[in-house]
């Protein structure tokens, strides 16, 4: 019997519910104490197309999806075409017996169990809609690896609590049937179960969007401006839904051009402030951002990437786009770059983004991807204890003249002038886009241009001491092999990681005895090239892995420590790397 660790999926068509599906199944479980991974993948279609939701729950943290599922749902059809040889020998599969297709196509593995269900017939009998197959399929799942019931229920109660009373009684009654039926047909018929393992402390099962949105919250945001785009909408959509609670202004704009210029004029005014978009969305900003790190005004840009280029791929993931945020605009000019690894990093270092934003006045840019955007973790809440809002270097103006011009962009050791409100008296100044001299007023001479270039490109100095852990190495010291990775692909590795610690490999590996770590790098700009290049240099062996297609990381580390890493894991179907796919790298010799 496996307890406590088992990779449920759940396939059908869009409109089948499949999201609240997978969602309720993931907060049932982290309801009961376990530790979830949820992940869903769909396809940019209006209506209709292939869904899928994936969660892997164990008793131990989780920080991945895994390619071998235990058992996996079908609500249709494609779902078994698509995902039945995923399905480990051993593991099983629940389908609609309803489906006269599926009925026939469910003797296709002789090393599985098979759970024929009638969702539809039990959703009806329960007074429920067809709609409520999902219902039923989750309460049949749960029901199958013995998982109490109670859990389920509160759950459902939760979900539908702004349906009404009558919504939830149906969906609760939907799920009782699925539950019972399957306890009674299937009993003691599947070699996992999943135990309730209470937690000392609350949990949150939470998204890298989510945690973006509550760390820009609590870092005192006020005004985020942005046009939707997949991945980055949720972002947008969240703060739309604190703005009275937390006193925000959250504006849908025409477009990113607007978006982008309303959030540098909001920096300028004193406020703090946000945009979220994806790489076609940032291709517009791109002027306003140069704009921003002219004026220096503070900008919390977040950059959720999926394939590229143009429309790309809208609904799927890739690391294609830190080339494009290192270049982003005309001409040199100061930008901080961060790229957190899951929602834990994303929280910390969207609060961390808006300190350095305003102390150092100019564009941050927290770099995220379609998987790490929307996949959920369990985590525990939030450490909040020691953040500290910091507003940067105010000006005192009082006692000048009112005609005096103020100089807002005076040269200083650290490359951060002080600054004011606009319309402060005593105060007055120039913000312009043109080269201009301290007071703002244009100056093309060419001492000046390298006065204030200097003065602007300073501020990365001090900047790159500011971002606390930069670079994270997780294992030994010393190791075997060195894994390199930024961003989504810290979750894999650390799985990978374990499976090759515990040599718990995918079915036909056979382990080495090769110990390994990883270095994670989080600050992609201003570059921690004391720190990569220290840890580097000692490696034996080295292995980049990313979501792209050119190695991008790979070709920064190079260009700014001189270090070549030869072998690499690179991925760009639009899908992220399995852990599975580390360790088979690793173990074949191919690094």
């Amino acid at each position: 019997m496996k307890i406590n660790n088992l990779n449920w999926k759940i396939g059908g068509e869009a409109g089948y519910g499949i999201a609240s599906a997978g969602e309720i199944f993931g907060y049932a479980c982290a309801h009961g104490g376990l530790e979830s991974f949820a992940y869903l993948e769909y396809p940019s279609l209006i209506r209709g197309g292939h869904n899928t939701y994936q969660v892997w729950v164990r008793q131990d943290n989780v920080q991945s999806h895994s390619s071998q599922i235990d058992l996996l749902i079908a609500l249709n059809l494609e779902t078994a075409d698509r995902h039945l040889a995923e399905v480990i020998p051993g593991g099983g599969l629940i389908f609609d017996l309803d489906y006269k297709d599926l009925r026939t196509y469910s003797c296709q593995r002789g090393d599985i169990s098979v759970f024929p269900v009638p969702l539809e017939t039990l959703a009806k009998q329960a007074g429920g809609e067809k709609v409520m197959r999902n219902t039923v399929a989750v309460a049949a799942s749960l029901a199958l690896v013995q998982f109490p019931f109670d859990y389920l229920s509160e759950l459902i109660a939760r979900a539908f609590k702004k349906k009404g009373e009558t919504i939830i009684k149906l969906n609760v009654a939907a799920a009782r049937a699925g539950y019972d039926y399957v306890a009674e047909k299937f009993q003691d018929k599947f070699n996992y179960k999943l135990e309730v393992h209470p937690q000392d402390s609350r949990r949150l099962l939470v998204n890298g969007n989510e945690a973006i949105a509550i760390g820009a919250i609590k870092a005192g945001v006020k005004f985020c401006a942005a046009y939707p785009m997949t991945p980055a909408s949720s972002i947008f959509n969240y703060l739309a839904n604190s703005e009275r609670k937390y006193n925000l202004v959250v504006k849908q704009t025409e477009d990113e051009i607007a978006a982008m210029n309303m959030v540098a004029a909001a920096g300028f005014a004193g406020v703090r402030a946000m945009t979220a978009t994806s790489g076609g969305g940032f291709s517009l900003m791109v002027e306003a951002l140069g704009l921003a790190g002219m004026v220096e005004s503070p900008a919390v840009i977040v950059l959720a990437q999926r394939p590229g280029p143009a429309t790309g791929l809208p609904t799927w993931t890739e690391q294609g786009d830190l080339r494009f945020v290192l270049h982003a605009a005309q001409g040199d000019f100061p930008r901080v770059i961060l790229a957190p690894g899951d929602p834990a990093e994303c929280f910390e270092l969207a609060f961390q983004a808006f300190n350095l934003a305003e102390k150092y006045q100019l564009p941050v840019i927290i770099l995220t991807d379609k998987y790490l955007a929307e996949a959920r973790q369990t985590l525990p809440f939030f450490k909040t204890d020691n953040l500290k809002i910091d507003r940067g270097e105010w000006a005192d103006v009082t006692g000048r003249q009112p005609n005096e011009r103020f100089e807002r962009y005076a040269d200083t050791k650290t490359g951060v002038s002080p600054r004011v409100i606009p319309g402060t008296p005593g105060g007055v100044f120039v913000a312009n886009s043109d080269e201009h001299e301290p007071s703002g007023l244009s100056n093309e001479e060419s001492a000046m241009r390298k006065l204030m270039m200097d003065k602007r490109m300073r501020k990365l100095q001090f900047a790159r001491a500011d971002v606390p852990e930069p670079v994270k190495l997780y294992g030994p010291k010393e190791a075997d092999v060195t894994i390199v990775g930024w961003g989504s692909m810290k979750g894999p590795i650390l799985e990978a990681m374990k499976m090759l610690e515990s040599k718990s490999l995918p079915a036909g590996e056979a382990g080495k005895s090769l110990s390994v770590n990883f270095l994670q790098i989080r600050l992609l700009e201003p570059f921690p090239i004391k720190e990569v290049d220290a840890a580097l240099r000692q490696a034996k062996h080295r292995l980049l892995i990313e979501n792209n297609y050119s190695g991008q990381l790979g070709g920064l580390i190079r260009e700014r420590t001189g270090i070549d890493i030869t072998d690499k894991l690179l991925k760009y179907d639009g899908r992220p790397i399995h852990p599975e796919e580390i360790v088979s790298a690793i173990n074949t010799g191919s690094v």
